[in-house]
């Protein structure tokens, strides 16, 4: 929902992790040129952590607190901020119960606003799992929080940097237990919300590969008869759907292709098979967008970095990436 007399997206940005470097490179991020001219961001969060992030930054920024999105005057210099009011104080740089507790509130309140059209999506900031574990929550990330909420039971993650574009079949699991989850099902409904995705990035005639999961692909069974027992049923299945998607690929093949511009989409059969060739070419501007949620979700393709966090050097360009990304995508 955009507010009267603004041709922007209003996007809800969460603070993340207080003791990461969520707040700096929130800051950072919906301060800078081109984020404001991209869109309207809030940030949900702590009013007393954003404002210690500015001091730490010398940024000749002001904070303005407001209740609703629809309160947002823009103004030069000045950062709008629901104040969450969560945090009389956090200890830096390490997990805390405290910290995952307020990234778990921070969300919610994304979520409530983005499904009641006051905002037109939402940016998360990085949380810690461990810190979300510490604070008794069940999810391992916020991909599974957001299904969650919102009653969302199919949804990928879909990862973009530079030329590459990756959705994965399985998410935070144990590699030991990838093997067993590929399935038809799960490939099929992955390779549906590929084809998805490339609609919200406008790709009018995507072509989406496959990986295999073994070496090779599986080489007709010999490696391995997970591509012959659910990949390629899944892909022939696709097919038939009309959804323009070959494969199985080789995995140590098919990003090369992607790489190059000859493949819009890669379906990943897991976390890292996708994200290492992505981070190595788009360490810090890579996005992560969730697809198949009922609003826009996206979030920089990082972690807290407790190791660098409030020192002030924390990159803010997958942040601002994240938020230029959501302005673009369309349901």
């Amino acid at each position: 929902m955009k507010t009267q007399g603004m041709k922007k997206k209003i996007l809800a940005v969460t603070m993340g992790d207080p003791g990461g470097l969520g707040a700096e490179i929130v800051v950072r991020a919906v301060a800078s040129p081109a984020v404001r001219k991209c869109c309207i961001p809030v940030i949900i969060g702590d009013a007393g952590v954003m404002q210690e992030a500015i001091a730490l930054l010398r940024l000749p920024t002001a904070i303005k607190t407001v209740s609703f999105p629809e309160e947002i005057k823009l103004i030069q210099n000045t950062i709008h901020v629901i104040d969450m009011k969560s945090l009389p104080g956090i200890k830096k740089r390490m997990p805390t119960p405290e910290g995952g507790a307020a990234c778990a509130r921070y969300i919610r309140k994304a979520v409530e606003l983005a499904s009641g059209k006051k905002v037109d999506g939402i940016v998360t900031a990085p949380i810690s799992k461990e810190a979300m574990k510490m604070a008794g929550l069940p999810w391992p990330g916020h991909t599974e929080m957001l299904a969650e909420l919102t009653g969302t039971k199919d949804y990928a993650m879909m990862l973009a940097g530079g030329p590459l574009r990756v959705i994965l079949v399985t998410i935070h699991t144990a590699i030991s237990q990838v093997p067993e989850l590929i399935t038809k099902q799960r490939v099929l409904k992955t390779i549906r919300l590929a084809e998805k995705a490339c609609r919200m990035l406008k790709i009018k005639r995507p072509k989406i590969a496959v990986a295999g999961l073994n070496p090779h692909a599986g080489e007709a069974g010999m490696f391995g008869d997970e591509e012959i027992n659910a990949i390629i049923p899944a892909i022939r299945a696709a097919v038939k759907e009309g959804i323009p998607v070959s494969g199985p690929w080789p995995p140590d093949t098919v990003f090369h292709k992607a790489y190059r511009g000859e493949l819009d989409m890669v379906v990943c059969m897991y976390h890292d098979q996708g994200l290492i060739p992505l981070k190595m070419i788009a360490f810090d501007t890579g996005v992560n967008v969730t697809v198949g949620l009922p609003f826009v979700r996206t979030s920089p393709d990082h972690g807290t970095a407790y190791d660098i966090a409030w020192k002030g050097i924390a990159n803010p360009s997958s942040m601002i990436e994240a938020i230029k990304v959501a302005s673009q995508l369309h349901l």
